[in-house]
This record gives structure tokens, sequence and C-alpha cells, in this order.
């Protein structure tokens, strides 16, 4: 993209909608993506760090005057400068509390959206943190009233959870002139973050209100991250910030505007939705889709409902993908007939690979592998018409051949050339000599004795009416020509026999083939998924760990005790996903085995390859 686009917008009617240009974009990013939001009042300069994160002087509007330039979500999609395979998506979010607009409301669900679409969020303000800049912030504490995980009743608090599903969060702190400094001794920024953070005991309404905010953000963002910002040059000259070069910058202001760049491009995550569920841009764009239309409709965005929908959504979309590229594939690839079914089998294995690959890469939440199943179905079907027609075309053009080889011995019996005394012997030496060239001949070999033996079955009479006519031969010489004529008979059809076999162990190990690679990659997709669940759990055990040793050590034992239930809920869960894997494995082996065994008949001779498939996953 050479500069951003909106993304969510109100329509004519006021009501909040995503642009359908900008879901165009994302439909064409498949790629998992690294989303980093801004959010603020406006008039703040988040425009100009977005830029920065973008590597550009200009993009997203700056302006030089009261008037907030930003309306809505604007987004901007560019390769990711650190992470190979993944898209940067930078969302600049609408100025929050602009006395022009007067519309709270909107203001939180602008806010809330940033939260839900975000793997990390930047909170940008000016001056210093203080109990001013924090009730500022005021749109984190109403997030429980925003925004759900589960649904359920409407009371239900489900704050607990959201540690699990929230970004991490960089607060920017803007036109910074203070010395970092605590009790005489120098702090970092993160300090001076945690120290603005710190909850004051007692239980009056003033104090739960100077605690809300704070609690929340502790709560729920296990990750968070200070910046500091000196004023980046005089007034006069900020008033065409995007003219200016870093040389016309404060030397300080250039490298703190880096190393929060920097620490983005490295420690930002890829985008995921619960449970290791990664997002690409096409499942960003739904996704956003989703939370407005809810919005929309007067309901508060549900990640469970979002999960649902979005799970329908992106995995008919990867069977219609996948499907649609093997068959335009095997068009261009297959050129019917092949001389042997292998061949065919061959090409078939390697399409369906990539075909597996696109499936697997864009399916999202299968349960019980429904959708890979319905994939799987699918492209065996069209495979089985190839095989059919591959059969057809073959017969076709050995029938042809067999015109082409046999034309002039049919000729010369019409004729009665064969018909005098030793015409008998003419012509087997003629018909052997046809039959050694047909089977010399190319292309043609899938069916070529299946074909040639219901040739040699039509002719059968013509052999012995020649025989019976021929005068040379005594009665005893015509029956051993007779028993020959059988032993010729019954030789051929062992070798059309053989022919169909070899047909039928081809497609066999195609499905075999077909059946494997399918496990494979829907192993290697739920290790990943599992591997990023396990970080997942990892972060938020960590961060409540450490919150309840803050509180114990500021003196809340009360709500460090209850955080403890919290904790032990997490680990009692990671145990249960732990016993369970080997099992969960093995049922969803289970499930698509038999599933496919019924349109797959050939897998039933990979019956230990999940056994193997598990011992080598959970080594």
């Amino acid at each position: 993209m050479p500069e951003p686009i909106c993304l969510i917008d109100n329509d004519t009617n006021g009501h909040m909608c995503v642009r359908r240009e900008a879901l165009e974009i994302l439909e064409k990013i498949t790629q998992p993506v690294v989303v980093v939001a801004i959010v603020g009042l406006y008039r703040t300069g988040k425009s100009f760090l977005m830029n920065k994160l973008a590597s550009k002087h200009t993009g997203f509007a700056l302006g030089a005057t009261i008037e907030s330039k930003t309306k809505g979500i604007w987004m901007w999609c560019l390769p990711h400068p650190t992470k190979e395979g993944h898209t940067l998506v930078l969302l600049d979010t609408e100025g929050l509390g602009d006395i022009d607009k007067g519309d709270e409301k909107h203001d939180t669900w602008i806010f809330c959206l940033a939260v839900l679409l975000s793997s990390t969020l930047v909170y940008n303000s000016m001056g210093t943190i203080n109990n001013d800049a924090l009730e500022k912030l005021h749109y984190v504490t109403e997030l429980t009233e925003h925004i759900k995980v589960k649904s359920g009743p409407a009371n239900y608090d489900q704050s607990s959870e959201f540690m699990a599903i929230f970004p991490s969060f960089v607060w920017a702190v803007r036109d910074f002139t203070l010395t970092l400094e605590l009790e005489g001794r120098p702090i970092t920024a993160d300090q001076y973050l945690e120290s603005a953070l710190k909850l004051k005991t007692g239980s009056s309404r003033k104090m739960e209100e100077y605690n809300q905010p704070r609690r929340c953000l502790r709560e729920f963002f296990s990750e968070r991250k200070c910046f500091v910002f000196e004023r980046p040059t005089s007034v006069e000259k900020m008033k065409k910030m995007e003219q200016l070069a870093d040389t016309d910058l404060e030397p300080n202001f250039v490298k703190q505007t880096q190393d929060f760049c920097n620490y983005i491009f490295m420690n930002a995550r890829a985008k995921t939705i619960r449970e290791g569920l990664g997002l690409t841009g096409r499942m960003l764009g739904s996704l956003a889709e989703t939370y407005v239309k809810a919005i929309r409709s007067g309901q508060v965005p549900c990640l469970d409902n979002a999960v649902e929908s979005l799970s329908e959504i992106q995995n008919r979309r990867a069977i219609n993908e996948a499907l649609d590229f093997y068959k335009k594939t095997m068009s261009c690839k297959v050129k019917l007939p092949t001389e042997t079914q292998g061949q065919l089998s061959d090409i078939h294995a390697a399409v369906e690979k990539e075909a597996v690959a696109i499936f697997i890469n864009g399916s999202f939440n299968d349960h019980d592998q429904r959708h890979q199943l319905e994939f799987m179905k699918t492209v065996q079907s069209v495979y089985d018409e190839y095989c059919m027609k591959n059969i057809e075309e073959s017969c076709q053009m050995c029938r042809s051949v067999i015109s082409c080889v046999f034309g002039w011995l049919e000729i010369a019996v019409r004729e009665g050339s064969f018909m005098h005394p030793g015409g008998y012997k003419e012509y087997c030496s003629a018909m052997k000599e046809a039959t050694e060239q047909y089977r010399s001949e190319k292309g043609h070999r899938l069916m070529s004795e299946e074909v040639l033996k219901e040739y040699l079955n039509e002719r059968d009479g013509i052999g012995k009416s020649i025989l019976a006519a021929d005068r040379s031969l005594t009665e005893c010489q015509r029956q051993n020509e007779l028993q020959q004529l059988k032993s010729e008979a019954l030789e051929q059809r062992k070798r059309a026999l053989e022919e169909q076999n070899s047909i039928q162990q081809q497609q066999m190990k195609a499905q075999e083939r077909t059946y494997e690679e399918n496990i494979k990659q829907l192993l290697v997709k739920m290790e990943q998924e599992q591997q990023r669940n396990q970080e997942e759990h990892k972060r938020v055990l960590n961060a409540k760990l450490k919150e309840q040793s803050d509180l114990l050590e500021q003196g809340f034992k009360g709500r460090a005790e209850s955080l403890q239930k919290e904790i032990n809920d997490l680990r009692e869960d990671r145990r249960r996903q732990e016993e369970s894997q080997p099992s969960t494995v093995s049922k969803v082996l289970d499930t698509v085995g038999t599933a496919a065994a019924i349109f797959l008949p050939g897998i039933g001779k990979v019956a230990g390859l999940g056994l193997s498939l598990i011992s080598k996953w959970f080594k």
C-alpha cells in the first residue's frame, strides 16, 4: 500500500461501517499479521509515530491545527521489516475526546475496536503519567461493559479472562520534560509507568476512583511498556512536521522515536484471537466486520461469537480456494490419457499437496475437521473423475491404435486371403505380428491389454472359421490349435487383469497418500497452534503471578488471595490440556480416518500411521 486507507468509518446515516476497499486489501493478505493500533486524545501526535513505524515521512494525516484530522480508524499494510512472512498492519485511530464531535459513546467503541483488533496497543498522551492522564484513559475501565469473551448473562464479569485475549500495551508519553528519577534514584520509563500504576490502600469512593483505571491496566494487559519523548522541535517548526527531516528534529527525540520503532518491530506479536489461533489479513477483515456488525445492532462484541462466525467464513473460503487451485492446476498439468495410472497419480499427489497446504493455512478453528473432510472428499471426487476419464480416453486411443495396426489384417480377412490350405498358420503369424506392433505403440498403455482382450474376443470366431477351413491340418492338429487358442485367451485375460490390478493399486496408493498428506499437514498446524497456546498461557500466568506479588507488596492481601484462584485455574487448565494432548491428537486421527474411510477405502492399509504420527509428534 503506497498510503493508508480508511478501514472503519461512519456511513451517511451515522452508523459505524467497515469500508469495502479496505476489506479488499485485507482479503489479499494470506500472511500472519502483526497489528499495531494507536489510541489517545486528539492532536497528540499519534499519526507521526505511525508514519515512523511505516518508515515514511508522510502517510497518516498529521495536521497543524487544533482540528482532528483522523476520522474513524485508518489502516496501512506493509511488509514487516523484521518478521519474514508477516505483514505489519498499522491502525491509526480517531482522536479521543474531540469536543466538536461530542460523541463519547463513539470514542468508546473506537477504543474497544483498537483493543480487539490489535496485537499491540499504543496509548499516546502528552506531558506526564499522572492522575489526570489516567482519568482521561477512562475508556479502559469501560471495557468490561463493551467486550465479552464468552456468550452469557450480561451481568457476568469476564474481566479475569481479558488478559489472555488483550494486546500488549505501550504508553507513549509525548513532550516529556521531567527527569526520570524516583526518590533520588534514576529509573527507566518502564519503572516510571509501573510506579504511576501503583494502587493506594483504602475503600473510600475517591480511592476507588483513583485505583480503578490503574487496576484495569494492570489486570487487563499482561505486557506493559513505556516510552517518553522529548518535544521534537520548536513550536513553529512542529506546524510543518511532514516536511521535516530527522536532522531538523532534536537528536534525543530522533533516538527515542527509533527506540520505540525498534521495540515494536522486535516485540509486537502476530495477532491471535484465542488459544493460539493466528490471524491472517483476510481473517482480520472478517473479524472487523463481525465486531462492527455487533456494534451496529446494539450488541456487545463477543469473542466466542466472533470465532464461530470467522470459522465458518474462513473454512468455507479455504475449501473453495484450495479446490479451485486443485482443479485449475490439474487442468493445466494433466494431458489425458496418461501412459500409466502412476503418472496421473504422481501429478495428483504433487498438486494435492499444494492444495492441502492452501486449505490448512486458510482453515481456522475447524472443529472435528468437518471442513477438512469435506475438502478431502471433494478432491477425491474430482480425482476419481480424472481417473474415469483417463480410462475412457485410453480406451478410445487403444481402439484407434487397433484400427490402424489391425486394419490391413481385417481387409485381408474380408477378401478371403487366408481361406486356403496353410492359411491358418499365415493368419496366426499375421495376428502375432500385429499384436506385437500394437504393444510397441506408445501413448495408450493404460488400458491397452483390456482393449486388446476385448478385440481378440470379438475376432475369436474368425480365427476358428479360418482354422476349420484349413484342409492342410489334421483333426488332431485342429484340436491342438483350439487348445492353443484357449491358452492364449487365458494369457490375455491374465494380462488384462494384471493391468486392472495395477490401476487399482495405484488408486489405493493415491488414497493413502491423500490421507497421509492431510494428516501430516494438520498435525504440523496443530503443533504450531499448541505452541502459541503454551506461549499465551505462560505469558498470562507469569503476568498474574507478578501482579499477585505486587499486590502483596503493596498491602492488598485480599485481592492477592482472590487472584490465586485465577492462577490455580490457569495451572489446572494447562495441566488438563497437557494430559489430554495425546488423546486429542488420537481423536483427531480417528475422526479423520474413520470418516475418510467411507470415500478413501485405500486408507485401511495405513492403520499404523496414526500411532507413528502421534509418536513422532510427541517426541
